[in-house]
């Protein structure tokens, strides 16, 4: 038997989720249903032993026996006891903070619980701001929907041109197919774990698909610290351009696959392991305890540090590098080039994220605005810089266009760029190279 839901509406567990410590996971029933299920038969467990020892003793003492009241479990107690319990533990869970309630033993039995559950836990159902919270939090899911729905179509766009064109095949290119393929995971993990997480209402199958719905929270963790380890590896490699003369670039991507794709798995693993025997709660997708979430927490932080970092000592090399004499007008435009990049970097790669990671509890709706609904179009972002306004891709997909044109209709005179007008054609060898080292970006 599952025990009663406490007087608790839907709204106020969707509210108590925006304190929630996992940006954007919303609570589900069943986990709420279990951890209470946990704290129940742990109650019944003491209840019954208690039990068990009055019924020793030749005269027990009057007072009150012990009560499970399907939210908190209070101990027996003697006559004009009072007594003090702490906040239910899935409350405590959602809203990160603790409290305690009173119970008075009298001669008609336990008084009614002071004060009132919701307002000891730090949680007021009967505060006219919860309906304007309410709807701020269904307006924030539409607008990461509608984000990570758009990032998603242009990311796969962008990729597909990017690996159409030989010509644009090459290390930097490489690297960015990455990043949009892990853009796009992130987008579909978003749209896989909401759909598991609040596909039904249906309490009566909590633990039919428990396994299966950690293991998609497993995934979902993975694609959010792949995201954050590729715009590490953007950063890294920005930073190599001008400090590093590569002596092998397929080393160099080699390396880059190994840290964007393998360290997340890494820190995942040692998630998922930790969770399994020290937070083995519901579908994992609350983070109660704050060590635990650390190890996803942390990385994901370190990787923008060290973005920032790198960022800073960019624009230190490219500013000494304008104020040389010896640079030319070409390399002047180049460097010129590289800070612009660098500066509409900076944002795109997250370094905001910092402000809010030691954020009170107060800005936590500044936050989730910021994380999910800008950050759900952060690979739209993405796909425009580094694929439809890139000038060597737009040159590709002209020459593309011309070319297909100029076969449609053959009479129809067409200006042709000056590769094809030439006489003389470069080898494709030297058109790539040419082509993926053009622009900057």
């Amino acid at each position: 038997m599952r025990p009663r839901l406490p007087p608790l509406s839907p709204l106020l567990l969707l509210l108590l989720a925006c304190a929630a410590h996992s940006v954007g996971a919303l609570p589900r029933l069943c986990d709420v249903l279990q951890v209470l299920q946990e704290e129940r038969d742990q109650c019944l467990q003491e209840l019954s032993k208690e039990r068990t020892r009055d019924l020793g003793m030749e005269h027990p003492t009057p007072g009150c026996e012990g009560l499970w009241d399907n939210m908190s479990c209070w101990p027996s107690a003697a006559l004009g006891e009072t007594v003090e319990v702490e906040c239910p533990r899935f409350l405590w869970m959602l809203v990160g903070r603790n409290g305690s309630m009173f119970r008075n033993c009298t001669q008609r039995g336990w008084s009614e619980t002071f004060p009132r559950p919701d307002l000891a836990c730090g949680v007021n159902v009967n505060d006219s701001s919860n309906e304007k919270r309410y709807q701020f939090l269904l307006k924030l899911k539409v607008m990461y929907t509608v984000g990570y729905s758009f990032s998603l179509v242009m990311l796969l766009v962008a990729l597909s041109i990017l690996c159409a064109f030989r010509r644009l095949h090459c290390t930097r290119n490489y690297i960015h197919m990455h990043l949009f393929v892990s853009f796009i995971l992130r987008a579909l993990s978003n749209f896989i774990k909401d759909a598991v997480l609040f596909s039904s209402d249906d309490v009566a199958h909590c633990d039919a698909h428990r396994v299966g719905c950690q293991l998609v929270m497993v995934f979902f963790q993975y694609c959010i610290l792949a995201n954050y380890s590729w715009l590490l590896v953007e950063g890294l490699y920005l930073h190599t351009l001008l400090v590093i003369s590569f002596s092998s670039e397929r080393k160099c991507l080699q390396g880059f696959v190994a840290l964007g794709w393998g360290s997340p798995a890494i820190f995942v693993a040692s998630w998922a392991l930790t969770r399994h025997f020290l937070e083995d709660v519901g579908c994992w997708d609350i983070n109660a305890n704050a060590s635990i979430w650390w190890v996803i927490r942390g990385p994901v932080i370190l990787s923008i540090l060290i973005n920032f970092i790198l960022f800073i000592n960019i624009l230190r090399i490219l500013m000494r590098k304008l104020r040389t004499q010896e640079t030319g007008g070409n390399e002047v435009n180049h460097y010129k080039r590289l800070a612009k990049s660098t500066l509409l970097l900076i944002p795109l790669f997250g370094i905001h994220y910092i402000i809010f990671a030691f954020s009170p509890e107060d800005a936590m709706e500044i936050q989730l605005f910021f994380e999910l609904a800008l950050g759900s179009f952060q690979g739209l972002v993405v796909a425009f810089l580094y694929c439809f306004l890139n000038g060597e891709v737009q040159l590709e997909v002209q020459k593309k266009w011309q070319q297909w044109h100029l076969r449609e209709f053959p009479l129809r005179p067409v200006a042709l760029s000056s590769s094809f007008s030439n006489g003389t054609k470069a080898s494709p060898l030297e058109q790539s190279r040419g082509t993926c080292r053009a622009s900057v970006i």
